[in-house]
This record gives C-alpha cells, structure tokens and sequence, in this order.
C-alpha cells in the first residue's frame, strides 16, 4: 500500500504547523531531539535566605514540545479545595512563593487565581497564554488559559525543592523560549494559525486537570512523542509519559469523546505510514 494523497497532505500540513509553533532553531531537528533529562539546576539563595529563582538557570533543556524530555515524569496538578482548606496558611505560603519565583523568572505578574489550587499569570498576550499552555501541559504540569490570563498549579503540600522549584522551572524555560527565540513575526503567524484552528473546533482541553486524561500506549517513547506533537497540531491539548500519551477527556466540550478519538486515529494513521507505529 501506498500513502494517499489525502495523507500525503495531511503529513506535510502537520509539519509545517509544527515547524511554526517552534523556535526556528527546531526547524530541522525537532525529529531527533534526544529526551534524555539534563541534571535538575541547584537552588541559590540570597542574603535573606530566599531563593534567587532568577540565578539558577544558565540553559534549559529542550522544549517537551519539541520531543525534548518533559519536565515531570507524571502529571503535576492543582490541590483539590478540601487540601488548601486543610492547611490555608501553608497553601499561602506555597502561593507566595511561586508567584515571587514566576514574577522573578519571567517578568510578568503573578497572583493568587480566584478558584483555589491555581496561581493566574498575566501574559504578554493572549497568544502567548495559548501556545505557553500547550508547551506547560507537555512538560507534565497541569495549566489553564483564558485571553492573556495563564493558570498554574499549587498546593499546600508542594515543597520548595521539588513542586515549587518545577513550576517555576516550566515557567522560565517556556517564557524563555518564546520572548528570546520567537522573532515577532512568528508570533504573529502563530496567532492567526491557532485563531484558524479555533475557528475550525475550539482546542480540546481535559475537563478535570489531572483526572480528565485518558492514556493510550504507544510502541514506544518516540511514537508517543509524535503523535503527542501531531496532536496538539491538530488542536488537542496532549502530553506524555514515557510511551503512554495522555489526551483530553471532556464530555462537555467533546461529547463522547468524538473529537478526540477521530484525531488519534488520524495521527495513528500518520503514524504508521512514517514508520513510527
């Protein structure tokens, strides 16, 4: 069997959506990133004994979007609101601390959002709340966007090496990658792909952050990557872990799954045909 026309196309049109929504240093390299993690960055801290959060990085790894390594290995997602009542001065805490670290990293303000577990961070613009949520949400760590408003995840149980120092992290990679490595231009051309698409089926985001997923085994890593990659070309929010690629429940936005599971077979289709599968 040959590959169709049809999929010919649809092939090319992928890669050329995912060649615009990555840095243009991706352009020729996003199939052969290596997702081995680089070693986790130590903390510093200041004269006060608070964490220099904006010292810490001389580089980061490569984007999870790009087929970089994700930067959790499973999901991390909000506390549920029994938690942040459970202990609200340690969720306060938490809170502080991650919008100091977001607002250090990346120069954009950062506060408690009003439904609890979430921290709201006001982006550049609404296109940057989008694409930083499709690059969050493939480092393994839960998020929402609305306009120029992006959501991140906290809790009380989050602690300053581990939960804390990962949201900050996702926050100054993925911020770096698009202010630094994002000409103006391509930004422009982004937003009106990801305005295209939404005019097509609005992005399919998971119902519930961290329950609202449903995995689907792969081969192996490489397939899981690219067809997370494909995915979120065809605009379905995914992500995964090693080999398992996680996609989108929402039965209010996709009843019955329709959507999403018209979009998996498509990629798995592709899939095959490139030899990935």
């Amino acid at each position: 069997m040959h590959l169709s026309p049809d999929d010919t196309a649809a092939l090319a049109e992928l890669d050329a959506r995912l060649k615009l929504l990555l840095p243009p240093a991706y352009a020729d390299s996003y199939e052969t990133l290596s997702a081995t993690p680089m070693k986790s960055a130590g903390l510093k801290f200041d004269a006060d004994g608070q964490v220099s959060w904006n010292e810490i990085w001389g580089s980061f790894c490569d984007l999870a979007l790009a087929g970089g390594p994700p930067h959790k290995g499973a999901l991390l997602g909000p506390a549920l609101a029994a938690d942040v009542d459970a202990d609200p001065d340690q969720y306060d805490r938490v809170v502080r601390e991650v919008c100091r670290g977001v607002e250090m990293v990346t120069s954009m303000p950062c506060e408690p959002a009003e439904t609890p577990g979430w921290v709201r961070v006001e982006c550049y613009s609404a296109t940057m709340a989008s694409w930083l949520l499709r690059a969050i949400v493939t480092e393994n760590v839960a998020a929402r966007a609305a306009g120029v408003m992006l959501d991140l995840p906290v809790a009380p149980s989050f602690r300053l090496e581990k939960e804390i120092k990962n949201i900050v992290t996702v926050s100054a990679k993925t911020s770096h990658y698009w202010l630094e490595h994002m000409p103006r231009a391509q930004q422009r051309a982004i937003a009106e792909l990801l305005a295209s698409l939404d005019r097509v089926c609005p992005l399919v985001t998971p119902l519930e952050p961290v329950s609202g997923w449903m995995g689907v085994e792969c081969i192996n890593a490489s397939t899981a990557i690219w067809m997370m990659r494909a995915l979120v070309a065809q605009n379905v929010l995914a992500r995964r872990e090693a080999r398992t690629l996680f996609v989108p429940v929402n039965p209010e936005a996709d009843p019955g799954g329709v959507r999403v599971r018209s979009a998996v077979a498509s990629v798995q289709r592709l899939a095959r045909w490139r030899g990935q599968h």
